[in-house]
This record gives structure tokens, sequence and C-alpha cells, in this order.
């Protein structure tokens, strides 16, 4: 990690509130969360937080993005010796880039190193972690590093460095969250049961940078007044007023008005080569463009595929497989209703396939086909009724296949090769429909890996619908979901229509297509997108880019630039166009830099995972080592190096510092959460006897692990390679957590679904309803009284029989709109497009016939 200069500490902790021994209460294992840890060196003992004494914070925000420096002071309170780890849990979109802790006893340093080449081991303490990864009741990724022994009464200084990129609120402000163990409010050693107050101390200065002008900043909190540093407002500056709260901190900058896009040069490192990704200045791009709502049940283009784990399929069978988190067993078995009501929900103009991937990917069509009634009567007829065996699943294969077959209007689905990472993005893509896959998982399949980087290499032009009936494909369903900017759900046999119904109104939001930036710079300079720019951007959607300016141009300091957003929304062109200064901005701390070095590490990862030679690979490690943020293939080792007791002056004092490396990395929790306490723990210590047992234990333990090892592979043979490195997407989902987001629906949503699916069946793809005998029995009513009712005005049964359709899904229950509400929309959208005029004698005679009492609202009157 970076070299960088930090503090270490002095004799106490100036300042410390904290009086409360931890030697008098019990301690609770269910009551820890992640922040920093004291730990026994035995590997059942629990985990007990250490005190917080002062926290002091710089955070310096450009636009979206944010530098944050902090120095942690901890004091140990306790009458022993205890040893200790740094637990920072890692939030979306951030990364460390700079790790170090001094105590009067030693300094431990993070330092990142090429995982093929390591030079450093760290040894012992890795009992510490594995506790601390499956035993702790928290998830998520961490930071880790072990600090060693902390004396009585001594102090340990922690610096922190990170950068993160944030979000951005629909009204145009950055939003940043000061993370829980830079303010541990809810821990129960910071804050006194009876008072509230916090017992340590927070100091936060933020600077704050934009060329559109730093508005206003509004707070969680008190803060100081805003003190301009620029005469043009670009620059600012904002502090933490008076005590911390014992609440969340968070801070909201609001800029100059807000624009559909934005950009902001920084400045690269003068140190650096020239061309390099740190040489050369880098431009921030945000793209967040107004899109208005869509008239519901209007047409729409775009691309539907429906891909169906044919395990699922089993309708006779009904295999039923229990499941721990369920109140009752969930059967993996797609719902028939399902399948009826996505397709019947569909938008006019659209294009769609299904695939039900077993053995080998079949598709109902070769490609797409026009969303017409024939095509999708044919495709209820063409799906398969019996699954395939189970486990025997290629969904990879499916995919595959699926982007190498041409989208719709002929044109072909590119996924970006490695060297669209440093490639110029010119000009405008041709227009093509909007692709968005709906996937249906039963279970994890074996090649999870290639699977997430399949898709992953294709994230700019689709979106993916993950939808799993079991726990255990719950990492892939939300890495697909993440990687595209879509959604992962849960379902089982009796949510599954609803949960995915929701969903597709999500996907039928109206979206800006053919994505295209143009840039207009002085002569001798270009620009390079990294990572290549998206096709789509959906509603509510803003997209962060980086992009590299390389050239020279012989006054920067006067020069502008122009860049031009492009799109298609609705079948109308919009055009953005903003100026922007090429005079580079930035305090010299690279944030956006490291940000787009993450960005590039996340695009190189999945081109190794699908063998693409070494080059990635050794671009990846470049990139890691340069920027200080670790990757799959850098590893990262605490340095830690003794210091000389202040003391001795004698000849062995001008001996070099003993040093040894100790474990320091980044790896996911995997417990659950649980809630916090204000009160104190203990750290049990155990016995000397109990101690010898334990270390043997682990020592026996590791002997075993060994011995298993040999006998798998063999004694003469080679130890095997190593496994490829996991996307970086791929991060562990609490499975727990994960199942209960998805609301376990009653009975009566099963009746409904029952109740309305003969209707639905006998919809047209238009949204209409053809009077028939089948319409008159789902409505109860004789046929010739049906006729016999309608009004006189009317001259197309049909726009009779569909305002009776509407008017009977609107007369019943609630649930009915949950299933119901798009195929009403669709058939509003019918009525309309005939004879508006005749709707309100319409409803009142349907009104009549049914014995409902319908708004006029419904029909949009």
């Amino acid at each position: 990690m970076a070299d960088n200069l930090h503090r270490c500490p002095g004799e106490r902790c100036q300042g410390s509130s904290i009086q409360k021994s931890f030697t008098d209460t019990e301690w609770s294992p269910s009551r820890v969360a992640p922040g920093s840890f004291l730990l026994g060196k035995e590997f059942h003992i629990p985990l007990c937080p250490l005190p917080l004494c002062t926290a002091v914070v710089d955070v310096a925000i450009q636009d979206y993005v944010a530098d944050v420096v902090t120095e942690l002071i901890y004091h140990n309170e306790s009458l022993s010796s205890s040893e200790v780890t740094f637990v920072f849990p890692l939030g979306p979109r951030m990364a460390i880039y700079s790790f170090q802790a001094c105590s009067e006893d030693a300094k431990v340093k993070a330092v990142l190193q090429d995982e093929n080449q390591r030079l450093h081991e760290a040894t012992g303490e890795q009992e510490n972690f594995e506790y601390l990864q499956y035993e702790t009741e928290k998830s998520g990724e961490v930071f880790a590093c072990f600090l060693g022994s902390l004396s009585p009464g001594k102090e340990m200084v922690v610096t922190l460095r990170y950068v993160q990129e944030l979000s951005r609120k629909p009204d145009g402000a950055a939003q940043f969250v000061l993370p829980s163990t830079l303010h541990p409010y809810q821990t129960h050693y910071t804050c006194n049961c009876r008072t509230g107050k916090l017992h340590y101390s927070l100091l936060l200065t933020a600077s704050l940078q934009s060329p559109r002008g730093v508005a206003s900043v509004q707070a969680s909190c008190a803060l100081t007044p805003l003190i301009y540093t620029a005469q043009d407002h670009s620059t600012a500056q904002v502090s933490l007023a008076g005590t911390p709260p014992n609440h969340h901190l968070e801070l909201l900058v609001y800029y100059g008005e807000p624009t559909a896009v934005s950009v902001v040069v920084e400045k690269g490192d003068p140190a650096a080569t020239s061309g390099s990704l740190f040489g050369d200045s880098l431009l921030l791009v945000t793209l967040a463009p107004s899109i208005p709502d869509a008239k519901p049940g209007q047409r729409q283009s775009g691309e539907f595929i429906f891909l169906l784990d044919s395990t699922l399929l089993e309708h006779a069978q009904g295999i039923c497989i229990p499941h721990q988190y369920c109140p009752r067993p969930a059967c993996c078995v797609l719902p028939q209703d399902l399948l009826l009501f996505l397709l019947k929900s569909l938008p006019l103009g659209c294009y769609f396939n299904i695939y039900c991937y077993g053995a080998t990917p079949v598709g109902i069509y070769p490609q797409s086909v026009e969303y017409t009634q024939d095509n999708v009567n044919e495709a209820m007829q063409l799906i398969p009724t019996t699954g395939s065996r189970l486990g025997d699943t290629d969904l990879l294969g499916t995919l595959r296949t699926i982007y190498s077959t041409p989208r719709p209007c002929g044109h072909a689905r590119q996924g970006p090769a490695v060297h669209i990472l440093w490639s110029l993005c010119k000009g405008s893509p041709l227009m093509s429909p909007v692709s968005q896959l709906f996937i249906f998982m039963s279970g994890l399949p074996p090649d999870k890996e290639a699977i997430a980087a399949e898709v992953c290499r294709h994230r700019n032009s689709h979106r993916c619908f993950s939808f799993c009936f079991s726990t255990d494909s719950a990492t892939l369903a939300t890495a697909l979901a993440r990687e595209t900017n879509g959604e992962a759900v849960y379902v089982s046999s009796d949510n599954a229509t609803v949960q995915v119904l929701k969903c597709l109104k999500q996907a039928l939001k109206p979206v800006a297509e053919g994505i295209s930036l143009d840039w207009t710079l002085p002569s001798g300079l270009e620009v390079e997108v990294l990572g290549g720019t998206p096709q789509f951007i959906f509603q509510g959607q803003h997209i962060f880019l980086y992009a590299q300016t390389h050239g020279k141009e012989q006054d920067m300091k006067e020069a502008n630039g122009v860049m031009t957003l492009q799109f298609n929304l609705d079948g109308q062109d919009v055009i953005h166009k903003i100026q922007f200064p090429l005079c580079p901005q930035g305090d010299g701390r690279l944030a956006g830099h490291r940000l787009a070095a993450r960005y590039l590490l996340e695009k190189l990862l999945p081109e190794v995972v699908r063998g693409s030679g070494d080059e990635p690979m050794q671009r990846a490690i470049e990139i890691s080592l340069t920027s200080g943020i670790i990757c799959p293939f850098t590893s990262c080792v605490g340095v830690r190096t003794s210091r000389r007791v202040p003391w001795y002056h004698g000849p062995l004092a001008l001996l070099s510092p003993r040093q040894s490396f100790v474990p320091c990395k980044i790896f996911e929790l995997h417990g659950t959460s649980s809630g916090s306490s204000c009160f104190a723990k203990t750290i049990w210590t155990p016995p000397s006897w109990l101690t010898t047992v334990q270390e043997s234990w682990i020592a026996i333990k590791h002997l075993t692990n060994g011995i298993a090892t040999l006998l798998q592979h063999g004694a003469h043979k080679e130890v095997p390679k190593q496994p490829r490195p996991s996307i970086s997407s791929l991060k562990y989902v609490d499975s727990t957590r994960f199942v209960l987001c998805s609301p376990i629906l009653g009975p009566w949503m099963s009746k409904a679904i029952a109740e309305c699916r003969e209707l639905v069946a006998l919809q047209n793809v238009d949204g209409s309803w053809t009077l028939s005998s089948g319409l008159a029995s789902v409505l109860q009513v004789d046929e010739a009284e049906i006729k016999g009712k309608m009004p006189c005005e009317v001259t197309e049964p049909s726009f009779w029989a569909t305002v009776l359709a509407v008017t009977w899904l609107q007369r019943h229950n609630r649930c009915y709109h949950e299933l119901c509400d798009l195929l009403g929309a669709k058939a509003v959208t019918w009525l309309c497009s005939r004879a508006v005029s005749q709707l309100d004698k319409c409803l009142e005679a349907s009104n009549t016939l049914l014995g409902s009492s319908v708004n006029p609202s419904v029909f949009r009157l």
C-alpha cells in the first residue's frame, strides 16, 4: 500500500473519557459489532471491542468521489496485555490503499506484493482470522490486520486511507456516510446508557470541490458555517461542530444547478510515467439524464429473454426440497401460471425468447421473435413440461449461446474485449433493442466463476434479473444482478409470480438507448474512456465513468473541452453538451485515479478467469501495486517492526529494528446480524492448562489437514495449482437475510392467481379480450345476457368484452392489482385507442351487470 508518513502514539491517550474496566461484567458473543476488535490468542476466545479514544477524519470530496484519511487512537483499559486485530468493514464502491498502526512497542504497516512472487509470508495468528470469519455475528467484506500485543494502559494509533465512489441522490447531491468504525456510536463501550454521551472525541473536516461550485451542505449533525476557499465557490471547507452525534453521520453536498452530465478533471501524479494510468489527467464523468415516466401499457421496444432451469419444469412430479429458512418446504417447481402472467404482461413492440437450459441449451426460437399473438401461443406450447436430471444444467453454455446470437434487427452482441479497457471511445453505436435477461435458478451451477465472468464481459449491453429457488445460488444471483444493475430475488412456488412481475415492472421503466459520447478538444489531445461506454441508461440510474486525456496542450490553464452526450429516448434524439476546463483540479490525493484503478481491476478479472492469456493478469498486478489497491493477484501482508526500548542506549541500539510479517488481508465474514448493547463486556482469560490443550488441538488440526491433502493428491505428485481467483462481484451473501428480504405470501395470493388465471389466459397480446363463452364462464354471466347488455353505441364486441374484463379485475381484492396491473394498463391503452367517448356508458353498464362500483379513473377518465 502507499507509502505515507504516520504519527505514532505517546505514553498516554490524552482526553480519554473511558473509565470503566472490561473485567466486571459478562461477555455475550451475539453483541459484537464490526469495528476494532481485541482478540484472545486462543482459537475459541471470543472477540471484544477495544475502546476508541479519539477519531480524526479528513475527507476530501470531489464531485462524487471521496478520499478519506483517518487517525484512530485506541486505549487498552484492561489490566493485562491483549492481542489486537484491527477490522474495518468495507462499504460499497470503497477501496483501502494505505494502512499503518503504531504502538509504543511496534509499528505495523500493510504492504502489497505480487502473489506469484511472494517475498514475505505471514506467520502465526491465522486462527484468529478463522474465528473472525466464521464465528462472529456480522457478515460482509472486511479488511483485517493483526497488530500484536498491546500493554495495559497503552494506546494504539491506526492510520487508514481509503477512497470511495459516492452515491448520487435524485436531487443531484453527493452522499457521504461516515463508517461505523470511525464513529461507533452504537457500540456498547462508547456511550453512557443513562446520559447518551459518547466516550470518545471525533474531529471531522471536509474539503469540497466541484467546477460547478459548492452550493450548500446538509448534515445529520451540527456543522460549522461553510467557508469558501475560492472566489468562484469551486472549493469550500466545513467541519463538525461540537460533540459527535449519537446517531449516524451523513453529509449531503449540493453543487451548482444539477445537470444531466458533469465532468471533473483530476491532475495526475507528477512522479508517475507520462501515458500511464497515474501519469495523465483523469476525467470523472457523471451521466444522469432526466428520463420521464412512461405511460402505462404503451408500446415499448426491447428484448426480453427468459432462462429457465429445466429442473424447475417438473410440473408433473412436483419435487419438493425442504428449506431450513422457510416455514414450510419450498417446492423447487416453476409455477405454470408464472410464464402465463409473464408473457401476457409484455408490451407490444418488444421481442422475446425462452431458453430451457439443461444438459444442452435449448431456445424456443433460434433467436428472439416479435411479440405477437401467434408467437406467444406457439411459445406456450413449445415450453418443455419435463425437466432434466437434477444438477445437469448448463447455464454457462446457454449464456454463451445468447451472447453469440444476433439481436433483433440484425445487431450483434459484442462483449468488451481486453483491449477495450484502453481503447478510444468514438462515434455512436448502432441502435438496437435493450436486452434484459430473466434467469431462474434452482441451485448453484458448478461453473459459477465462469458464469459471472461471462456476464461481466457483456455488462454494458444488457441487464439481468436473477431468481433463485435455493439459498446456495444466492451469491451468484446477486453477482449477476449487481454487475448489470438488475435485481436478485429469492422466490418460492408461492411468491414467484408476484416477485417476477414486480421485476418486470422495473424492467419496463423507460430507458435511454444508444448512448454515445463525443469529445471536442484542442489539437493534440484525445480522450480514452476506461472500460467502454454503456449502451443504455435506465430511469433513475446514474453512471460514473472514468476517462483519461493523452497528449499535450501548450496552455492548459485556459483550454476548455466539450463533451456531448447523445441518446435516444422514446424515438427522439436527445443531446446534452457540457463545456469543462481542461486545467486539472485536485489536491494531489488522486482519489479519482485510485477509483479508476479499482474499476479497471474489476474489468480485467473476468478476462483472467476466461483464460485470455497472461497480459490481463500482468496488467492487473501492475495497476494493483501502483495504486495500493489489492486484487486477487496481489496479497497484503503486515510488516511489523519492533521499536527500540527508549531507556536503552547501549551499542545494540545501533542494530536495525527486528521485522516480522503478520496476517493482513481482505475477506468475507460469514455471520448474521445482531443487535448492540450499552453494557461493557469482558475477555475471558483461560487457565494455562486449557491454553496448552487448545494450542495442541490447533497443531493437530493443521497436521490432519496436511495429511488429508497428501492422501488426496498423492505423496509424490505436484501440489495442485491454486484455483482461479473469485470474480470480485461474487461476494458472500447472507442467505438468511437474502431469504427474509422476499415477502412470504399467504394462501390468499395463490387463490387470487387461480381465480384470475383463466381470464388472463383469454387476453390477447394487444390487451383486448374477445367476447366468447369462455369469457362469460369466467365472469359467471350468461353469454346471451352479456351481448344483450352491450350499449347500443358500441359497434365492436371486443371493446365491450375488454371493459367487462377490466371491471371484473378491479372489483375484486387488491391481490389482483399486483398480478394484473400490467395487463390492465395494456387493456386500458387499447380501449383509449379505440373509442374513448364510449367508455363512460360502457363502464356504467359493466358496473350494473357485474354488481360493482369501479371508478372511472381506472380508465383514465
